[in-house]
């Protein structure tokens, strides 16, 4: 491994054999005495490297591969052709040795015992990772001041709201000093402000502790905000790997208006502008903000006669497929 690259995949690939069963009684019985399988190709043949201190959008639809990529760096999974070396370590033959130099928050599963306060918690994940009392303490004051969690460190977490508890997981996952943070949809079910905390938090850790950050997310603000790199795969295979600047020229430069009118309003497609919905007094439109400003079209739409309005990113799905057409041409 180079002195550059923290982790380094090589031709990975990961297969699954999975069991057909027909319908009814027949189809069950069948299965049991002649079962039939398919192979399904969940990562195909894919490299890539990570610089150290790096922090990387590793994105993609549901069922893209993305979840058996993160369990083949980890150790979970182990590879059935290429390899993965992470920090130095391969995966699939140290995998307790690389418990030390990674660290995991997977935003909809709670590694936190939530009978015990975080400061507990911290004692206890401290004590799994072999350091002594002085240096969790050392290690709990660090946490507690980068990521503010004074205010209810000594509350038990199931009385912890779901940012305070995001927040307490992160700590936790850095008790250690891991090189790296794989972060799987750390702001799934946030509040818009509670989401931008986390980023905040997120940016910090790795400007100040040097953390190389791994991220899965289906939000385009946390990509957005966070990465300087986006990786996009699908069918187990890299489709795009390129800078989040040319992402955003190229990709991210639509935004979606939906808007309740006073009144109804007559507008047509033009340049710049998609009707998505025109419902009675409710428009939903695309718009292409490279050719038209959002500003432009609140006031084609004149801001006396609005009720309601809500403007968001274009959902990272649609942004995936684009890219995935565009990569079959």
């Amino acid at each position: 491994m180079s002195s550059v690259n923290i982790i380094e995949i090589k031709h990975l690939s990961k297969t699954f054999k999975i069991k057909e069963k027909e319908k009814g009684f027949k189809g069950s019985l069948k299965s049991i005495f002649k079962p039939k399988y398919k192979i399904k190709k969940a990562v195909n043949n894919l490299s890539l490297t990570v610089e150290k201190g790096e922090v990387i959008a590793f994105i993609g639809p549901n069922g893209a591969g993305k979840s058996t990529t993160i369990k083949m760096l980890t150790g979970i999974l182990t590879p059935t052709k290429g390899e993965a070396i992470v920090a130095g370590i391969n995966p699939a033959k140290q995998r307790k040795k690389l418990a030390y130099k990674i660290g995991t928050v997977f935003g909809q599963k709670e590694q936190l015992w939530t009978h015990l306060t975080p400061y507990d918690n911290f004692k206890f994940f401290g004590a799994i990772y072999d350091l002594k009392d002085y240096e969790i303490e050392r290690r709990i004051k660090e946490l507690n001041d980068t990521l503010e969690l004074d205010e209810f460190i000594n509350t038990p977490v199931r009385n912890l709201s779901l940012g305070q508890r995001i927040r307490c997981e992160i700590a936790a996952s850095l008790i250690h000093k891991p090189e790296i943070l794989f972060l799987d949809e750390p702001t799934i079910g946030l509040d818009p402000v509670v989401k931008e905390n986390i980023r905040v938090l997120i940016k910090r850790m790795n400007k100040e502790f040097g953390t190389t950050i791994f991220l899965t997310s289906h939000d385009v603000g946390d990509i957005e905000k966070l990465c300087k790199r986006v990786v996009i795969i699908n069918d187990g295979k890299v489709v795009l790997d390129d800078t989040m600047q040319n992402l955003k020229y190229n990709y991210l430069n639509r935004k979606i208006i939906e808007v309740k009118m006073k009144e109804k309003v007559n507008l047509d497609d033009e340049d710049g502008i998609t009707i998505l919905k025109d419902k009675e007094y409710n428009l939903k439109l695309s718009i292409d903000v490279s050719k038209k400003s959002v500003a432009d079209v609140i006031k084609l739409l004149n801001t006396d006669k609005i009720i309601d309005i809500n403007i968001s990113n274009e959902p990272l799905e649609n942004i995936i497929a684009n890219i995935y057409k565009g990569s079959k041409k």
